[in-house]
């Protein structure tokens, strides 16, 4: 029980360490982290990288949780600014955005009509209603939406006020998700058919259109792209639709493309091939699937990618023992041990077990500085967020960091061990719709 004599007692004991007083001294002015900051961690980073893929220029997803499109779209740029003979090219976030919200709706419905029967006060229903329509999303979830609808430029379908700010459209979306989720189950109770209850769940997708549709504009069903090579010769793609343009100046086979995932908890064994449930977007593409691998295993695909010239998309917990001004990613980048007494004592399985960790980010990792035995010591990483932090839009993360808080890499699976390639021919594992693995999806 805290009583007066307790506080008392506390008092005392902070009082009696002369640190106590001015370490809370430098907290109030400038805060923990400020004051906690490892100034070595600056020797470790001096932005400089033995390989390197090319890069276009930073992108910036605003106040948005896009994150996953961007990194994804920014590592397919390269191939296109290849083939268009570019120094730099910006794919339309806001093109797949809208394909995203209308797809994830449906994807929620559908879910809804699967569990009309479940109680209304599942940790299931729960879930569900929790976020339907949120910004986040995965590898796998994105490759769907590139093989549905295909990719555009940005200038054929730039950015609005809602898909560079989209609390407020999410907001909308999700009340009136949560009101179709109640009124498909009212209508079931009622008695309706699941035909009946189809046509409802067309009119209700035919809404959510109409909302994006005025949020963030019409879709483009053809364009024409102009643009200028970086010989200054002039071009002009017309009438291209967003499939073709993708395959004509992407061209990746997205079923090359393969997660490696690193969750070193006893409850996903190395070796397996994972899915969780009640995650995805597109409903009729494949299932979202991770093999699990020791960290070894991603850092080996990640550098034979890069080396290769190929950048590679990854998903990780970005706010943990990071300096987004900076831009450095660093395993001891804070001492809070010396400042606040006590760092914190868990290793990355127990983080993900007591909910300490999770995925949180995706960027791309467009280098890698390697020692003269080639082992990784820092990563160069082109991250989302514009070009005022980091250095110019670039973080360094060092190798420790990927070991401790990067959990999902995809890259083709040439670069892959063919022993883990391998958890493909077992039957795939399904995780919990709240597991851990899952959370990237739920950002905001």
């Amino acid at each position: 029980m805290i009583n007066e004599e307790t506080l008392s007692s506390f008092k005392k004991r902070f009082n009696d360490n002369r640190e106590n007083v001015v370490i809370k001294n430098a907290v109030a002015k400038v805060g923990i982290n400020d004051v906690s900051f490892n100034n070595e961690a600056l020797r470790r980073h001096n932005f400089v990288f033995s390989e390197e893929t090319k890069k276009g220029e930073i992108t910036n997803q605003k106040n948005s949780g896009r994150c996953w499109m961007f990194a994804a779209l920014n590592t397919a740029r390269i191939d296109t600014m290849e083939k268009l003979n570019k120094d730099t090219f910006e794919f339309s976030e806001n093109y797949t955005l809208f394909w995203d919200k209308l797809e994830k709706s449906n994807y929620f419905l559908d879910s809804i009509l699967d569990t009309l029967d479940e109680a209304q006060d599942s940790r299931l229903i729960a879930h569900l209603l929790m976020a339907p329509v949120q910004d986040g999303g995965q590898w796998d979830m994105f490759a769907g939406i590139l093989n549905k609808y295909g990719a555009v430029p940005k200038e054929a379908m730039p950015e609005t006020f809602h898909s560079s700010k989209t609390a407020i459209l999410n907001d909308i979306l999700t009340s009136k998700l949560r009101q179709y989720a109640k009124d498909l189950r009212i209508a079931h109770k009622d008695g309706k058919t699941i035909g009946e209850l189809q046509d409802m769940k067309e009119d209700m997708l035919y809404f959510i259109y109409n909302i994006l549709v005025k949020a963030l504009g019409e879709i483009p069903e053809t364009f024409t792209y102009e643009y200028r090579d970086r010989d200054n010769q002039f071009h002009r793609i017309a009438e291209s639709t967003p499939q073709d343009f993708f395959n004509n100046y992407v061209g990746w086979d997205l079923e090359d493309m393969v997660s490696l995932l690193n969750a070193p908890t006893k409850d996903k064994p190395y070796g397996r091939a994972y899915t969780v449930k009640y995650l995805g977007t597109v409903k009729e593409e494949k299932q979202i699937t991770y093999i699990n691998a020791p960290i070894e295993a991603l850092k080996k695909a990640a550098i034979e990618s890069i080396e290769a010239g190929e950048p590679v998309w990854f998903g990780c917990d970005v706010g943990k023992m990071s300096d987004r001004q900076l831009g450095i990613m660093d395993s001891k980048a804070f001492e809070y041990d010396l400042t606040l007494g006590e760092g914190i004592d868990l290793d990355k399985a127990e983080r993900l077990d007591y909910g300490e960790s999770l995925l949180t980010h995706a960027m791309v990792l467009i280098g890698v500085d390697l020692d003269n035995e080639g082992k990784s010591l820092n990563w160069k990483v082109e991250n989302s967020w514009g070009d005022k932090v980091g250095k110019k839009g670039i973080f360094s993360m060092d190798d420790a960091w990927f070991d401790e808080y990067t959990y999902q890499i995809a890259v083709n699976k040439r670069y892959i061990d063919e022993k883990w390639m391998k958890a493909l021919d077992k039957p795939i594992i399904e995780l919990e719709p709240w597991d851990p693995m899952g959370a990237l999806a739920l950002v905001k």
